[in-house]
């Protein structure tokens, strides 16, 4: 059995002692948002959420982020909302790593714990409620769904990581496993939301260049991730960006699991006219 963990930012500022040179670093290829940037004072917050506030570690924006946003929300105790979504037509992912809160989805009403993983497909009506006494923090990853005329769009679900057991990756690296809440098969998705977990030592062994865009949160652990050029030490609470085609690869040293949240763009032929 796994030893496994979420990291979980809770804000606070440095104090004036503090070095101000840190491990951030925003390139055209690739981004790298440490924890320690995760502070009271780069939180956002929305209408229509009682109690809330957010760190927006990706959004849409000309050389960054093309497909989709992500989000770390905090709800404090009473908070929530009744209209959490406000654009329509898109679909999302909420991964929660820390506290519990209530979400209704369609009028059925779910508890969330860490490690719970709801799919909301578009057009779902869903609110949610932390009725606890703590703050709940949880990932909530928003994509403008790419319907395809003859596939019905998927449905909404919930489930927990614990329910879903880690695939070992093909020809024997039996180091690196992935967790999957969606059939890679089922082309109704246009996007994933996995977890990747890798055992002390293992490594993605050759240089992956692709055309998805990544989006990756460190669950749990620390390694040295190759992006584009560079190495880059990672560690627990960190997110990375990874643009399409963006060389990648890394190694993890250990000397515990080596864990994050991936979100890819799937499924979809590549768009060859602005707007189509």
């Amino acid at each position: 059995m796994m030893e496994t963990s979420y990291y979980s930012p809770s804000g606070g500022l440095p104090g004036p002692e503090h070095l101000m040179t840190g491990r951030a670093v925003f390139t055209t290829a690739y981004a790298v948002i440490p924890k320690g940037v995760m502070a009271d004072i780069v939180t956002s917050k929305l209408p229509f959420w009682r109690e809330t506030r957010l760190w927006v570690l990706s959004k849409p924006l000309t050389g960054f982020a093309e497909t989709f946003s992500q989000y770390i929300v905090e709800i404090a105790p009473g908070g929530g909302s009744d209209r959490p979504e406000t654009e329509p037509g898109v679909e999302a992912v909420l991964f929660v790593t820390e506290g519990g809160m209530r979400l209704t989805l369609d009028g059925n009403g779910h508890e969330l714990t860490a490690g719970s993983y709801v799919y909301l497909a578009p057009g779902t009506d869903w609110q949610v409620v932390n009725d606890g006494a703590a703050p709940v923090r949880f990932h909530w990853i928003r994509k403008a769904y790419e319907a395809v005329e003859g596939l019905d769009h998927p449905e909404s679900f919930v489930t927990c990581e614990s329910d879903h057991e880690p695939r070992v990756m093909p020809a024997g690296h039996d180091g690196w496993m992935t967790t999957r809440f969606v059939d890679s098969d089922d082309l109704r998705h246009d996007m994933h939301v996995n977890i990747v977990t890798f055992r002390p030592g293992s490594a993605i062994p050759f240089k992956e260049t692709h055309v998805m865009e990544h989006g990756l949160y460190v669950l749990q652990g620390k390694a040295v991730y190759h992006l584009n050029q560079d190495w880059v030490e990672v560690e627990a609470g960190d997110y990375m960006w990874l643009r399409a085609f963006c060389p990648q690869g890394c190694y993890a040293g250990g000397p515990g699991l080596f864990r994050y949240l991936l979100y890819k763009n799937v499924n979809r032929h590549m768009k060859l006219r602005p707007g189509a």
